[in-house]
């Protein structure tokens, strides 16, 4: 009976060590053995790896983008305008055996860092530039977060500004500042305009000038235009009073020289529609 339980327990012995000693990675994932404490070889993986139990020990290591949000920090900037801003940044382990020997939490580290670098590139620039030149501000994180972290085995894919609260005094004198440039945007568009059209009636004024008739076909097209609506005043416009007048004077002329009884002229006007002599 003796030799029967310690066959069995060789035999628990054997099951436990056969399942300690397999290991199953997935596709994004790699492994990190260690043999009494040295690193034993290249990454593992994925797949089916098998490991000797008590004496190799695998550390697993995901090669996965990882998004990390930046809390929000609390910056001055250049021109002494204190905002909040928050960022995000993308990373993923390029070497897992740097990942784990050369740091403890790359997390940890990496979140660290950016704070502080965000808050350092973000102070040398002016608020204008922060709210302008973001995608600027984005790719200098970037390139310093990728330089601190490549001894770690860590490479820095992209980092994106968030959120930038400004204080509501700022928000204010904003908001003034964008309503007085639509105003001069606005009064710089008329003038224009007034220009154009002083220009425009000024070639007008110089075809009338140098075609007498042209200002009569303007001023019967603008009786029309007014007739439009069913207006019951009449106008008379000076040129067409001065017409009327020299026909008026014609006629006098006229009957005068063929000395004979005539129909009575047709009254002498003013301009203003009064018969001269009045």
């Amino acid at each position: 009976m003796t030799v029967v339980y310690v066959l069995i327990a060789l035999a628990i012995v054997l099951i436990v060590v056969a399942v300690a000693s397999v290991k199953i990675l997935k596709q994004y994932e790699r492994g990190v053995v260690f043999r009494l404490g040295k690193v034993r070889g290249g990454p593992r993986g994925p797949g089916l790896i098998l490991i000797i139990p008590l004496i190799e020990r695998l550390d697993r290591v995901s090669l996965r983008i990882i998004t990390m949000p930046i809390q929000s920090q609390g910056i001055i900037t250049k021109d002494n305008v204190s905002v909040d801003v928050s960022a995000v940044a993308y990373y993923r382990v390029a070497d897992p055996i740097r990942s784990v020997v050369a740091i403890e939490n790359v997390a940890a580290a990496i979140n660290q860092i950016a704070q502080t670098t965000l808050r350092a590139v973000v102070g040398r620039h002016s608020l204008d530039e922060t709210l302008s030149e973001t995608e600027r501000i984005n790719q200098n994180i970037r390139e310093i977060l990728d330089v601190q972290t490549e001894e770690w085995g860590v490479q820095v894919t992209l980092v994106e500004l968030k959120d930038i609260q400004l204080p509501e005094g700022m928000k204010r004198a904003m908001a003034r500042e964008a309503e007085a440039e639509r105003e001069k945007r606005a009064k710089i568009i008329a003038a224009q305009g007034e220009a154009q059209a002083a220009g425009e009636l000024a070639n007008a004024a110089d075809v009338m000038m140098a075609h007498p008739l042209a200002l009569q076909l303007r001023n019967l097209q603008t009786l029309v235009e007014i007739s439009v609506d069913k207006n019951s005043t009449v106008i008379f416009p000076a040129p067409l009073m001065s017409t009327i007048q020299e026909l008026g004077t014609f006629l006098d002329r006229e009957s005068k020289a063929a000395g004979g009884s005539s129909p009575p002229a047709a009254p002498v006007l003013r301009p203003n529609g009064a018969p001269v002599g009045d």
